[in-house]
């Protein structure tokens, strides 16, 4: 792809010139063919439902930490109507601590729909797939593309990294997807559905090995030589400063230890139990009634809490 010119470095632009979006497919796509990791999700076995589960949880959570909470829980609930069975705290319980629990709830409520409105089975049109609980854009089009072999445009940040490198000449992209993303990267698509589902995986799988947020291994990549932004000499990053995200001493903290309690008891909490995990009590008040308020945490008349059971 050759270098493209734009009013505004953030705004992503439909690629021009005389290398067409597919001089770019089969590069990527050979890389991804022999470079790509062996993950559950993408074997045949894996199924649409397997395909969903790992959306959910691969949401800001790396790969290493959802394999082994992914392989149980699809090993305890293979289908969506196994997991509509049980209660959802049962669904937070599960989830451990992959951070971000009320996927978990979602991920609940979507498998009850599936079973209500799709006789258990993952429905296969976008639309439907649209349409079911917890379920936004870039997860309908995952998977309908990774499941059911469709031409869908997935932009998850990876994508989006690589796209705003590549085409744009930008180090990172803005930090919400944008309309004129969503345009570059249907005219980044094959025409083919097959090669297109494959596109998809590959671009995001560039972007998590190679095409990286820090560190990037251009020596590596299969189009470092079209890419806008290494023949530009890799500018900074004119934007607002990125910041990563804290973690010790905020409300998530907090959340999550009063979960982890939650999780580990079979039974009805005392507040005592629940007191005991943060000192500050005005900080540690609000993290539980944030999770009361989500859902997350269901408390009783008599003083306890406990997982929700509907």
């Amino acid at each position: 792809m050759t270098a493209m010119t734009s009013t505004s470095p953030q705004t992503p632009q439909t690629p021009q010139g005389p290398q067409t979006p597919t001089a770019l497919h089969t590069p990527v796509i050979g890389w991804f063919e022999q470079h790509a990791r062996d993950l559950p999700w993408r074997r045949p076995e894996a199924g649409a439902w397997g395909v969903m589960v790992s959306e959910f949880m691969l949401q800001q959570t790396p790969v290493s930490r959802v394999l082994p909470v992914y392989e149980q829980w699809l090993a305890r609930w293979p289908r969506p109507a196994d997991l509509a069975a049980e209660a959802p705290g049962e669904a937070v319980r599960a989830w451990g601590r992959l951070g971000y629990p009320r996927r978990a709830l979602r991920l609940h409520g979507a498998a009850q729909a599936i079973t209500e409105r799709h006789g258990g089975d993952v429905p296969s049109e976008h639309s439907q797939l649209l349409a079911l609980p917890g379920i936004g854009e870039y997860t309908a089009a995952a998977v309908a593309s990774f499941a059911y072999g469709q031409r869908h445009a997935v932009l998850d940040t990876n994508v989006r990294r690589v796209f705003a490198r590549a085409a744009n000449g930008i180090q990172y992209p803005p930090n919400a997807t944008t309309a004129a993303e969503r345009k570059l990267a249907r005219a980044l698509l094959p025409d083919e559905d097959e090669r297109a589902a494959k596109w998809a995986a590959a671009t995001m799988e560039l972007g998590a090995l190679v095409c990286t947020a820090r560190n990037e291994s251009c020596e590596r990549c299969p189009i470092s030589a079209h890419c806008a932004w290494r023949l530009a000499g890799k500018p900074a990053h004119e934007g607002p400063p990125r910041k990563g995200q804290t973690y010790a001493g905020t409300d998530r903290q907090v959340r999550g230890r009063l979960l982890a309690v939650l999780r580990d008891a079979l039974t009805p909490v005392p507040q005592a139990a629940l007191d005991a995990v943060w000192e500050e009590p005005v900080q540690r008040a609000r993290a539980l009634d944030g999770l009361v308020a989500d859902g997350l945490v269901e408390p009783l008349a008599d003083g306890r809490y406990r997982l929700p059971l509907t």
